[in-house]
Order: structure tokens, then C-alpha cells, then sequence
């Protein structure tokens, strides 16, 4: 019933995808059970070393058969003033001495090598490689389609889809404002790219010719069923299996959001210098107040990684980043294999009700 042309073309069963989410949430574990129940899992590699994501491919190939996908950030070089950087970790020390660790940390390196996280996914030939806040080069690109590797990007608004599709992805990933974790923008500010995924998805359906995925807010069958009315080929859903038991995220962080409302989170550039919805914690809070210019991403993720860190060390949620979307009371517990088959119920039920209804036609 929920045959579309992603499914078929990535020979999945449903069109279920669950977000790559960078930093922990999306173990071996995670991805292989979600593959195995008939979606399509994804691994969020964007911190990783090249040694640490073909180690994670070959746990997942030992758990499943099934396809599953790759994320990686796009990289960007950013640079800022000693001035800045100075600043910033002054006020970072206030934090530092309230966990209790070094202050003025060196900061080896920001961010893992692109290239490198590239090349293991070309010498793993992954099924799917996905990528968010840009485009990669057109040798990126294409090495990868060559290798049998379907590509999908990551647009927040029209002209990015339009830009994907230019540039040779497959498929597009249809982010919302709703959406947990960091924007994918890359074309305009964030206040011009916050479209809500209701109004997001039909627009950018209309002005591309490839499948498009929707993604932000989509919990469960309701999700699902409106996102495939909006002429959506898939959902991707993150927040909904933050807090399964195969899940990487931190016990405190599956806590919070199994307590956490629509309204509990916000968006900040805090904790990476990119834009981000999470969970409203203490330091967001806080550095509302910060006067001084904060880092871009990802020279501020790095100079708030010890903190972060050292909070989930503490199990002090206040201080680490909650990344989460704006479904939280739609958020439980269940494994994730649940999660796929209780969406898919769910679906089939409220398709069922709409054709005894009348509304549509359920053949």
C-alpha cells in the first residue's frame, strides 16, 4: 500500500527513514533494527573519523542485509579573529568551572576530513549517502552514483531543492522548520528558510522532478499518511526514535524529551555556531544574553565540546545539546522496530477509516 518509487528503487518496504543523526543517537544498533523492520536506517557521520564510520558499516552489515544510508555534513571553512575566539572562550570558562574541568582548552581541530569520510563511503560502495547543509562537489557526486550509491540532499526551502536537483542528487530531503537538530539551509539566513514542512513539502514536490522526503514533526501514521497526501515519497522521522532502547542518545537526553512538550524547544546557534532545534536547556539560556559574536559552525562546536561532554559525564542535561524536534509529546520508548511497525499500523488504520468514511479509496 505504501509502495512509492523511493521504496522500489531502494528496495525497502516502507518508506519510513529514520534521520541520521550526528553525535551519538544513531548507533549500529539503531540503524540495523530500523533496516531490518522495513525502513531504511542512517548513520550521522558528520563528527566521525574515516576509521570510525567504516567501523560502524561493518557493524551494521553484521546485523543486516537490508540497505541503510550514510549522512555527512557539507564542510565549510569559516574563519574567525583571535578576538572572537578569545571572547568566546572566556565565557565559555564560566561554564568549565562549574563542571569542573580545564578551562582554555586547545582546540586541535574543528571538524573530521571531509575527503577522507568521502573516500570510506566510496570504498564501502554504501546503498545511500545523504548530505546536509550544502552540496558537494560534482566529483563527490558522481564517484558516488558511478558506485551504484543513491544521493540525496538535504533543502529548506524551493531554490535549494531546485539547486539539489541541479547538481544530480536522486532524491531531496524536504527539512522543515519543525525538524529537530541542525537546519540543512545553505542558500539564504535562517529566518528566510524556516518553512514549516505542511507548506514546504507541496511547494518543493511542484518544482522538482525527483522524490522528495518529508521531514519535521512526523511522530507517527498521521505524519505519514499527510506527508504521502502532500505527494511526499517518504517521511523521515529523528525525534520519534530518540529514546528506543537502540537508540545512542544519553539517558538524561531520552528522559528529558520523554518529559518535554511542543513548545519545550527552540532554536539556537549556542553550542555549534550553526542553527539548531533542541530541547531549551540552561546554557541556551544563558547565551541568549552572550553580547559578543559566537563562532561559526563548526569552530564553536569544538570549543563547546568538553563542555558538553563533561555535563553528560555529570548526567547535567542543562548543559549538553537536546536536539529534538517539536512532536515531543508524541515521543515513548519503544524499540525501534516498533516504532517502523506501529507507524505503518497506524497508517493502514486511518486509511481504513477514511475509506469506510468515504474520503478515499483504500484499493
Amino acid at each position: 500500500m505504501f509502495e512509492s518509487e523511493l521504496t522500489r528503487v531502494l528496495n525497502i518496504r516502507y518508506p519510513i527513514f529514520q534521520a541520521p543523526m550526528a553525535g551519538g543517537p544513531t548507533t549500529p544498533d539503531l540503524i540495523a533494527a530500523v533496516s531490518n523492520a522495513g525502513g531504511l536506517g542512517n548513520l550521522g557521520a558528520g563528527y566521525l573519523t574515516a576509521q570510525q564510520i567504516r567501523t560502524a558499516i561493518q557493524e551494521i552489515r553484521q546485523q543486516t542485509d537490508q540497505p541503510y544510508g550514510v549522512n555527512l555534513f557539507v564542510p565549510e571553512q569559516p574563519t574567525e579573529s583571535d578576538e572572537t575566539i578569545a571572547q568566546m572562550t572566556n565565557h565559555l570558562n564560566f561554564y568549565r568551572q562549574k563542571l569542573g574541568i580545564p578551562q582554555s582548552p586547545m582546540i586541535q581541530k574543528s571538524s573530521e576530513s571531509f575527503e577522507e569520510q568521502v573516500q570510506v563511503l566510496l570504498e564501502e560502495r554504501v546503498p545511500v549517502f545523504s548530505f546536509t547543509m550544502g552540496i558537494p562537489s560534482q566529483d563527490v557526486i558522481q564517484a558516488m552514483k558511478k558506485r551504484g550509491t543513491f544521493v540525496i540532499g538535504t533543502a529548506t526551502t524551493v531554490d535549494e531543492a531546485i539547486r539539489l536537483e541541479a547538481a544530480g542528487v536522486e532524491a531531496i530531503v524536504a527539512q522543515g522548520s519543525e525538524a529537530g537538530g541542525h537546519r540543512g539551509t545553505f542558500l539564504k539566513d535562517i529566518p528566510q528558510s524556516l518553512v514549516g514542512t505542511m507548506a514546504l513539502v507541496p511547494q518543493i514536490v511542484d518544482h522538482v522532478s525527483i522524490p522528495v522526503i518529508a521531514a519535521g514533526g512526523i511522530m507517527d501514521g498521521r505524519g505519514l499518511i499527510a506527508s504521502v497526501a502532500l505527494g511526499a515519497s517518504a517521511v523521515q522521522m529523528g525525534t520519534a526514535f530518540l529514546a528506543s532502547p537502540e537508540s545512542g542518545a544519553h539517558e538524561a537526553y531520552k528522559q528529558k524529551l520523554l518529559t518535554a512538550h511542543e513548545d519545550s524547544t527552540d532554536i539556537t546557534q549556542a553550542y555549534s555556531g550553526k542553527a539548531a532545534r533542541g530541547v531549551l536547556t540552561t546554557f541556551m539560556t544563558d547565551m541568549q544574553c552572550y553580547t559578543g559574536k559566537i563562532p561559526a559552525y563548526p569552530i564553536q562546536n569544538a570549543m563547546t565540546r568538553d563542555i558538553r561532554q563533561a555535563a553528560a559525564k555529570a548526567n547535567n542535561p542543562e548543559y549538553m545539546s537536546l536536539w529534538a524536534g517539536q512532536g515531543l509529546r508524541l515521543v515513548n520508548d519503544h524499540s525501534a522496530a516498533a516504532i517502523v511497525q506501529e507507524t505503518i499500523a497506524h497508517a493502514n488504520d486511518l486509511i481504513q477509516r477514511l475509506a469506510i468514511a468515504g474520503i478515499v479509496d483504500d484499493e
